[in-house]
C-alpha cells in the first residue's frame, strides 16, 4: 500500500517563531500518525535544522527541502546543492513546483538533473507538474502533463521512480482559491497513474503516491482525498494555520 501523505509547502513565508509555534501546534494535535500516513514540512532552508529538532523522534513527521540546484557544487551564490541537504539529514525536496518553473524559468533538463542529484544523495524528491488555465480551458490537459513528466523522468532508472513522489498542480488552483473538482482531480490522477503504468510497469505505477496540489482546504480535502488515485494534497495557504492543515491531515483516508 503506498502511503497517504499531507506535504505542507510553506513558500516563503513566517517567521521562525511563528513557525516554532506551527510544528509544536500540528505535534500537540498529532501525537501519533494513522499507521501508512506521512506529514511532509516543506520549510524554508534557513528553518530546516531548526526545525529538525522539533520533530526529532516522530518518522511520522518529515522535512523537506522547497528547492535544490541542478548542479552538484561551484560558485553559485545563494543555492544549496542535494549534498547540502543530505548532509543535515533532509529526506525529501520538492523539484519543479510551478512557481519556479515561472519565475525561475526552471527547464525540464534542470529538473531532470535536480532529480539525479536528489536520488544520489537518498533524498525522495516531490515532483511537480500541472497544466495553466489556457491549456485546461483550450487544450489537452493530460497530454501536457505527460509530457512534463516525459522531459524529466526519462533519464531516471525504474528502480529510481518508484521512489518519487508525484504531485499534481493545477496552476489556475494554485493560490486563487479555484479548485479542480473532485472529478478533475482523479481524472488527472488516474492518466499519471495510466501513464507511469503503460511506461513502468503496472508495479511501479502502483507505488507512487500522487498528491493532489491546488487551494487544498479543510473544507475539500475530504473529497479529493476519497478519489482512488489521489494520496494526499501538497499544500499551500492552508499549511500555514494550524488547524486548518491538522484537519487536512485528519482528512487523509
Amino acid at each position: 500500500m503506498r502511503k497517504k501523505i499531507a506535504a505542507a509547502n510553506w513558500k516563503m513565508n513566517l517567521s521562525w517563531k511563528e513557525g516554532n509555534e506551527l510544528i509544536n501546534q500540528l505535534l500537540d494535535r498529532h501525537p501519533a500518525i494513522n499507521n501508512g500516513h506521512q506529514v511532509i514540512l516543506a520549510v524554508p532552508f534557513p528553518y530546516l535544522t531548526l526545525a529538525a529538532k522539533l520533530i526529532a523522534g516522530r518518522s511520522d513527521f518529515a522535512l523537506a527541502a522547497q528547492n535544490c540546484y541542478h548542479l552538484p557544487a561551484g560558485a553559485y551564490t545563494g543555492e544549496v546543492s542535494a549534498s547540502m541537504l543530505a548532509s543535515i539529514g533532509i529526506k525529501y525536496c520538492v523539484v519543479g513546483h510551478s512557481e519556479r518553473r515561472e519565475y525561475q524559468q526552471e527547464t525540464p533538463a534542470q529538473l531532470a538533473d535536480k532529480l539525479q542529484l536528489c536520488f544520489n544523495h537518498a533524498i525522495t524528491p516531490i515532483f511537480c507538474c500541472g497544466e495553466p488555465l489556457p491549456i485546461r480551458e483550450n487544450g489537452d490537459p493530460s497530454r501536457y502533463v505527460t509530457d512534463q513528466l516525459i522531459a524529466s523522468l526519462s533519464s531516471l532508472a525504474p528502480e529510481q521512480i518508484a521512489q518519487l513522489i508525484i504531485a499534481y498542480e493545477p496552476i489556475w488552483a494554485i493560490g486563487t482559491g479555484k479548485t479542480a473538482s473532485s472529478a478533475q482531480a482523479q481524472e488527472m490522477h488516474l492518466a499519471i497513474r495510466n501513464y507511469l503504468r503503460d511506461t513502468y510497469g503496472s508495479s511501479i505505477a502502483a507505488e507512487i503516491p500522487i498528491l493532489y496540489g491546488g487551494s487544498v482546504k479543510s473544507s475539500n480535502a475530504t473529497e479529493i482525498f476519497a478519489n482512488p488515485d489521489v494520496d494526499g494534497g501538497l499544500v499551500g495557504g492552508a499549511s500555514l494555520i494550524a488547524d486548518e492543515f491538522s484537519a487536512i491531515i485528519k482528512a487523509l483516508p
